[in-house]
């Protein structure tokens, strides 16, 4: 048994789920915050931890149905409570706090490092790197902080934009972007469980900022074709002229349609992510999953959905 105490919030969401069941299966000792426990900070008075994982928050909502001031309330506010409770914890040591890429860019030009200075346009990434901004201006001597920005993660359980590409491919739907060239990272869960693994153990490394990513990107039009290998479907794919899609997404933009160009750039626009701060920091050569075989893994989970 590991003598870790761990705290974490966001237990119930997709990763955390995940993260719990694999860290228990370590043997770590786990105690579960529900930040939407009014009473919640009364557990802390009570009680103390070596580590606190910080899971907890509002995701970006494309339908726009959240209102901001919820956006700095959740990602900001509760984070900065729960801070100032580790730093509080005598017996505390480390402080690990899931923000994300999107605190960084929406739209990147280039491959995201964490020398890129973040310049977030959604509420979402504003509230994560606000967040972020506090941690790092109260970093303590004593004790260790990191920060991870993961890029989309996947894995068994998750609803999110690759569930969505696998229903449109069952439903033989032809793939009209053929003409994007696109690259993408993308973060498998056993890999980010591994990594949160590696923390725990690491002894020397240092508080900061860390990317988290699979260790090579993948195009749209690529995935599209995995996934329908997988489903053992046949995928049409279009190459329709880039200005008349990106026309049609600017009509969208202008009469507040489903397809936009928001919408577009999640599907055919490049995003990569380098992780090679963290591989440094924890001394990898490679994260346990290449990211084809993850996607694979995660894509055989939809095939009876």
């Amino acid at each position: 048994m590991h003598r870790k105490q761990i705290l974490m919030s966001g237990s119930t969401g997709f990763v955390g789920k995940n993260l719990l069941k694999y860290l228990e299966a370590k043997g770590y000792a786990l105690t579960r915050l529900n930040l939407r426990d009014e009473h919640w900070e009364t557990t802390l008075d009570k009680r103390s931890f070596t580590t606190y994982i910080h899971l907890a928050g509002i995701a970006h909502d494309l339908s726009k149905k959240n209102e901001d001031s919820l956006y700095y309330e959740v990602n900001y506010e509760l984070t900065k409570q729960l801070y100032k409770c580790f730093l509080k914890d005598d017996e505390a040591d480390l402080f690990i706090f899931f923000s994300s890429v999107k605190a960084v860019s929406d739209e990147p030009e280039s491959i995201v490092t964490e020398e890129i200075q973040p310049a977030p346009k959604t509420v979402y990434g504003k509230s994560k790197y606000k967040a972020e901004q506090y941690i790092m201006q109260h970093l303590p001597q004593d004790k260790t902080v990191i920060i991870l920005r993961p890029c989309m993660i996947h894995g068994s359980g998750n609803k999110g934009n690759l569930n969505s590409l696998v229903r449109l491919i069952k439903f033989n739907i032809p793939w009209v972007f053929g003409a994007f060239q696109n690259k993408r990272s993308y973060c498998s869960i056993e890999n980010l469980c591994f990594i949160v693994n590696q923390l725990l153990q690491a002894r020397d490394i240092k508080s900061g900022v860390y990317h988290v990513a699979d260790d090579n990107s993948i195009s749209t039009k690529v995935l599209v074709s995995l996934i329908a290998k997988q489903l053992q479907k046949k995928i049409i794919i279009l190459n329709l002229p880039q200005s008349i899609i990106k026309l049609i997404a600017k009509f969208g933009d202008y009469l507040n349609l489903p397809f936009n160009s928001l919408i577009l750039n999640k599907i055919v626009g490049s995003y990569e992510v380098s992780n090679n701060k963290l591989k440094r920091a924890l001394n990898l050569k490679s994260l346990p999953i290449s990211s084809k075989e993850g996607l694979i893994k995660t894509i055989s989970h939809f095939k009876n959905e």
